[in-house]
């Protein structure tokens, strides 16, 4: 088999070549869950043009969040109680396998039906390569790899619409999903051939699957995501069906939390939430998730409706967000390895993300691409600070044993933080935009003008007082969605003051200064207590 190393115990300066590589098979297991709807966008109206179903067209994206989002956690679970290695392999096959079936889909039914199948086993990458990480790399030298993970992100965002536009025109809407297979097939093979971990089973026991909890979360995390999705689109705030989904997920939450104190082995153990470090990364994420996603949707359609930029290069209008985030996230990783130092980051994002809003709330039809592209780099400059921060404190501050859940909570929490700003920030923008057209053309002009579409080509066949009017109306719709986006923000900045400084379990033994004692008992660090490096009994062998 060759050595083995120990990998809570590996020094910075013996890293393996193939902790390397397995390393390499998560990013591309990574850039496979990040990069698929970025392509699948820029695929869709060809899509529609040959499977027809432009009314279920929402579904083929809807299908795909809602399978993911309602799996996150199970998956976590799952790697816990069964061993890291097994559920990840599982996952990445169960993605590739509706990759496949979604490529070779006949009617707009089946490709949503695949696209599910597809999310369900996307859930478990994202968890599977954070709580791998988790167990091969010590918090204090994790974050010298936040600058790569950071980079995948960009990449995904940044490549996604163009390699999407690229393979759809070139080859056919189905590679879109094809070209998952080769890529997975690789990270399929690199992380078998490579990574060995041991089984867990409950010490020779047969663990016991909590079920209710899984079905109920399951239910809960359904019906929120239809809220986000549906409300203020599909069906108004007010409707029966919103306020009905709304009551399912509040009494499905609370049965959920009921459940868990009595399951033998709950799928999200609440005694996580006890450490307050862990809750405040939980809150955080989610406020990250809010203001990236709504960033990520807006921006471009104010460049493109206001300040006539192309939508085939849509990627691109969001490298100075994408770079400073990338940039930043390196250099906090590197602090934080050497220092061991990580309470200034949140402060710091926070503060960022907070102000980097707010300077995009001021944007209107006169704002040139560089002042744009300064304020998007603010923001981004925030989200570095926070991104990778708040996963590994959130590791950090949990025993090894619930890498897993700790791992698919904190992605959990991003992901639904990301459900409500597309969701708000969307009806808030709507709502402004049908507003400032009514106000400058009348309720009718508006109405006929509202059907056009928010590009420069489309807009510039409108008759210049539409356009001008439209122009308007996006502003001020951005406005409004960036400046909720800086309110709910500031929230985030307020939580990160209460963040605990609980010393960063290390690879090497414990720092003469009595670092290993710096929890507030029970409620932080728990992982930490008493162990500043605790060996989870895995290796990895070439």
């Amino acid at each position: 088999m060759g050595e083995t190393v120990k990998t809570a115990e590996t020094s910075e300066g013996v890293k393996p070549r193939s902790v390397r590589v397995v390393l390499m098979a998560l990013m591309i297991a990574m850039l496979l869950a990040m990069l698929d709807n970025m392509i699948i966008g820029t695929a869709m109206p060809t899509i529609v043009g040959e499977l027809g179903g432009l009314e279920h067209l929402s579904w083929v994206v809807t299908a795909y969040t809602l399978a993911t989002a309602a799996s996150t956690p199970i998956w976590g679970k799952i790697g816990d109680m069964y061993g890291r290695k097994g559920s990840f392999l599982t996952s990445i096959v169960i993605f590739l396998i509706g990759s496949a079936l979604s490529g070779m889909a006949q009617d707009m039914g089946q490709l949503i039906g695949f696209r599910a199948i597809q999310g369900l086993g996307a859930g478990g990458l994202m968890v599977g390569v954070m709580a791998i990480i988790g167990d091969l790399i010590p918090p204090r030298e994790r974050g010298k790899y936040q600058g790569m993970m950071a980079g995948v992100m960009a990449l995904a965002m940044i490549g996604g619409p163009l390699v999407g536009g690229t393979i759809t025109d070139h080859m056919g809407w189905r590679w879109s999903f094809y070209i998952n297979l080769p890529l997975g097939a690789v990270a399929l093979a690199m992380v078998t051939a490579v990574l060995h971990l041991p089984k867990k089973t409950g010490e020779g026991e047969r663990p016991k699957i909590d079920y209710l909890g899984a079905a109920l979360l399951t239910v809960a995390i359904t019906s929120t995501v239809l809220v986000t999705t549906w409300g203020g689109t599909e069906y108004a705030w007010g409707s029966g069906q919103i306020i009905g989904l709304i009551v399912v997920g509040v009494v499905s939450t609370a049965a959920f939390l009921y459940a868990e104190t009595k399951a033998a082995e709950p799928v999200m153990p609440l005694h996580i939430f006890r450490s307050r470090n862990f809750t405040l990364m939980s809150v955080i994420g989610f406020l990250v998730g809010f203001a990236m996603f709504g960033g990520v949707l807006y921006l471009p359609l104010f460049q493109q409706a206001v300040q006539g930029a192309s939508a085939t290069n849509s990627g691109l209008l969001l490298l100075p967000m994408l770079l400073s985030m990338m940039v930043v996230s390196l250099i906090a990783g590197r602090v934080t390895t050497n220092s061991g130092k990580y309470k200034i980051f949140p402060i710091v994002g926070g503060a960022l993300m907070v102000v980097g809003l707010f300077l995009l709330a001021t944007m209107d039809t006169g704002t040139s691409r560089l002042v744009s592209g300064v304020y998007m780099a603010v923001l981004g400059a925030g989200l570095g600070f926070l991104m990778q921060i708040t996963m590994l404190v959130a590791q950090n501050s949990v025993e090894m044993k619930d890498m897993g859940v700790a791992s698919s909570s904190a992605t959990l929490f991003r992901t639904l933080g990301g459900s409500f700003g597309v969701a708000l920030m969307g009806s808030l923008f709507t709502s402004r935009v049908t507003d400032t057209m009514a106000d400058r053309l009348g309720p009718e002009a508006a109405g006929a003008a509202g059907s056009a579409q928010l590009d420069a080509a489309s807009l510039a066949k409108l008759p210049e007082a539409v356009r001008d009017a439209y122009q308007h109306a996006v502003a001020a719709g951005t406005h409004s969605a960036f400046l909720l986006g800086a309110a709910i923000a500031v929230l985030g900045f307020a939580a990160a003051w209460f963040v605990k400084e609980v010393p960063l379990r290390g690879a090497g033994p414990a720092p003469a200064d009595g670092a290993e004692d710096g929890t507030d008992g029970s409620t932080d660090g728990g992982a930490d207590k008493g162990k500043a490096a605790p060996a989870p009994q895995e290796s990895l062998a070439h």
